[in-house]
């Protein structure tokens, strides 16, 4: 029973936080137990192989948890993401109203999150992704403004239409069962069953490839991203973008590799649709990016960019674009996780949320800095950080294994990508470092961002000095996830069976 309690105790925890209104160290006490506890149970639970069934709905539908080396691997990258954010939003949400409902909602998405890295089938994976779904909707709204509010019901309204679509997916799925529906890799639908709904079953299958790719930010379904991200607290975008977006991608593996089966879409028009989408959110999200002035919207469009890289990955149904995509899944979650964090630290500790208005900032805060720019060289891929090795595996795949055109057009978008990367994060980092060596004057739509800047930071706060360690030791222990992925990330994704 330890997985259903490794998920529950978060939830539980959350629900106690959210009365501790008055006491803030005791909270941060509560929630520093509670955070280590998880994870200290969560250690027992990689180590357990059976399958807890909770409930029985019919047969061969049940709400049933197991762990396997894709689930271990997701649950591992959550909780490393989590607890850093659980330390670093301790200062970051001084400046912000209504913490315990923050570190309520934050820990029942922990535990909903762990519960899709748990799910052992298709029905279990739906129910804990909706839940995930309706407990990281009020991290969006924590602000209560009328932007906010817009924007979390703009999540809320995308998430339920990739939810149905997802459903009706996962619903034909089971129609083309017969026996256990548990995962298995390599799929358990028969293939007689579906040749038999012929286009229906592959209608169906696209559905749910855009429903899941919903959370993702695929195209044409990756309008909340921009939109929620800059409106939400730092810590909160750095979980929607660094963990809680890879959720949708983990349920297209488990529909694609651990239910239908690649074998069954190989060749087909759904993996040629498949294909044209992650490529084209690639330069899209990449192209929005470089445009963006405001940094938590430059991320949340670069999201949408490297989110689908992993998509390119699994679109390819090799498994060497499987392990492309595992290996981008864990240098992303650390990577971006630690840019959002770094925005963070200047709304907090400067006001400052335009890229323009960060010029000299490295001299006052030489160690964030280069937290966002060893993050942004991982993003760009340069070695020896995890976007290298992922980005040269997904390449290497799409040239060995990618039918046609996609052999070359899959790499030629990632290298378009990279320099684009290059060109909306490096200046950042020139700009902090060496702001002799740009504009001197700022004018016209620069002028008006730092002017607007300056006018939101908070009055009687030192400008000038770096964070306290609870908001630098993440942003640094995540930098050691990148540089881990990129020195060790194939020994880890092989030792989870890819």
């Amino acid at each position: 029973m330890i997985l259903p309690i490794t998920c529950l105790l978060p939830v539980i925890g959350g629900i106690f936080i959210a009365s501790m209104k008055q006491d803030a160290a005791k909270r941060r006490a509560v929630c520093s137990a509670l955070v280590v506890a998880t994870d200290i149970l969560l250690v027992f639970a990689l180590r357990s192989r059976a399958s807890v069934t909770v409930a029985v709905f019919a047969e061969n539908v049940s709400m049933t948890f197991r762990l396997d080396g894709l689930g271990r691997l997701f649950a591992i990258v959550a909780a490393i993401l989590y607890t850093a954010v659980c330390f670093y939003g301790y200062e970051y949400m001084q400046t912000e109203e209504r913490e315990e409902i923050f570190y309520a909602f934050f820990f029942i998405s922990f535990g909903a999150i762990l519960s899709v890295a748990m799910s052992a089938n298709l029905v279990t994976m739906y129910f804990c992704f909706e839940l995930l779904t309706l407990t990281t909707v009020p991290h969006v709204l924590h602000e209560l403004t009328k932007e906010a509010i817009a924007a979390g019901l703009k999540y809320l309204f995308y998430s339920i239409g990739g939810a149905l679509m997802g459903l009706f997916a996962v619903i034909f799925i089971y129609s083309c069962t017969q026996g256990p529906a548990d995962f298995v890799y390599g799929g358990f639908v028969d293939p007689k069953m579906a040749a038999a709904s012929g286009t229906l079953f592959l209608a169906a299958i696209m559905a749910g490839l855009v429903g899941f790719g919903t959370k993702a930010g695929m195209y044409p379904m990756h309008g909340w991203l921009p939109t929620a991200h800059p409106i939400a607290p730092a810590p909160a975008s750095a979980l929607l973008s660094g963990i809680v977006a890879k959720a949708g991608v983990i349920c297209v593996i488990r529909m694609i590799y651990y239910s239908v089966g690649p074998d069954l879409i190989r060749g087909t028009w759904v993996q040629t649709a498949w294909m044209c989408l992650a490529i084209l959110t690639v330069f899209m999200g990449s192209m929005m990016a470089f445009r963006e002035k405001i940094m938590k919207k430059r991320l949340a469009f670069s999201t949408i960019s490297q989110i689908s890289y992993i998509m390119l990955g699994l679109s390819l149904l090799s498994p060497e674009g499987v392990r492309g995509a595992l290996l981008h899944l864990m240098q992303h979650a650390a990577s971006k996780g630690c840019l959002f964090l770094v925005a963070g630290v200047f709304i907090c500790k400067l006001g400052v949320r335009h890229v323009d208005g960060l010029k000299g900032i490295g001299a006052r805060m030489p160690v964030t800095m280069w937290c966002f720019t060893i993050a942004s060289l991982s993003l760009i891929g340069i070695p020896p950080l995890g976007g290298f090795l992922s980005k040269w595996v997904i390449a290497s795949a799409a040239l060995q294994s990618a039918p046609g055109v996609f052999a070359y057009l899959g790499p030629i978008v990632l290298l378009i990508s990279a320099l684009l990367t290059a060109g909306y994060l490096l200046p950042v980092t020139v700009d902090a470092f060496f702001p002799q060596i740009t504009e001197e004057g700022r004018h016209g739509e620069a002028a008006e961002a730092v002017s607007a800047d300056a006018l939101e930071r908070p009055a009687g706060k030192k400008h000038d000095a770096e964070p306290s360690l609870f908001m630098l030791i993440p942003l640094i222990a995540l930098c050691a996830v990148t540089l881990a992925a990129g020195l060790f990330g194939t020994e880890i994704v092989s030792f989870f069976g890819f």
